[in-house]
């Protein structure tokens, strides 16, 4: 009768029991470890296995540069990195670069090298230099500014900053008919303002208009106006 009761309660037990996991499933079973472990000495069972350190190639890499390779690390002077620089960049661009020259530029100053520059001169020589210089120097003296010599004409610059009244700002009167186009009539005689300006002031202007260049009374004859002059001064 024990017999009988022992039997339910071990089948009982048994599905109870934890589902052991299926070998060969997940990345942490001994099985995955001991295939990564044969793959990793070269042992796998895969067509392309994995290659130890010591079975990559002990082959310098090739000094030529170029698409794929890696030009070694050059510890030589500077005029051989420029150099190198030089042609690598020649081999990727396909266009010829001339090939740098840090020594003995005329384009490089080399005042700041102390050794550069007392090869070439010493101090007894730069002391001579300064002495020579010394010996040489001038001091001009200022001299007088020369003076606008007369020919008996007035001075249309001498006019135009002792007057302050904008064009077309009457001033003088002005008596007679068709000013306007007497104006531009007798205007057209002369190759340019300022010699307008000067008949104009030779004779009798501003307060006198014999010619009838100044129909508006302004005191400036034609087309001439006396802004430049003034701006002129005062910059």
């Amino acid at each position: 009768m024990r017999t009988l009761l022992l039997i339910p309660a071990l089948g009982l037990i048994a599905a109870c029991d934890t589902v052991a996991p299926v070998a060969g499933t997940g990345f942490n079973t001994p099985e995955y470890q001991a295939q990564r472990e044969a793959q990793l000495a070269g042992q796998g069972q895969s067509g392309n296995p994995l290659l130890p350190p010591e079975a990559i190639s002990q082959q310098p890499l090739s000094a030529q540069g170029g698409a794929g390779t890696v030009t070694p690390v050059n510890n030589g002077s500077a005029a051989d990195i420029a150099n190198q620089t030089a042609a690598a960049l020649a081999s990727t661009s396909g266009k010829p670069v001339p090939a740098a020259s840090v020594a003995n530029n005329a384009g490089i100053s080399d005042e700041q090298d102390f050794d550069a520059v007392s090869n070439r001169r010493s101090i007894d020589a730069d002391a001579a230099r300064i002495e020579q210089n010394r010996q040489t120097y001038e001091v001009v003296a200022p001299t007088a500014v020369p003076q606008r010599g007369s020919d008996g004409q007035p001075n249309v610059v001498q006019y135009a900053l002792s007057t302050s009244n904008p064009v077309g700002t009457q001033l003088y009167s002005r008596a007679g008919f068709n000013l306007e186009a007497k104006a531009q009539r007798n205007c057209a005689q002369f190759a340019s303002p300022d010699q307008a300006q000067i008949a104009f002031l030779s004779n009798g202007g501003p307060q006198r208009d014999r010619k009838g260049l100044d129909p508006d009374g302004d005191g400036y004859a034609c087309s001439w106006d006396p802004s430049p002059f003034r701006s002129a001064v005062n910059n």
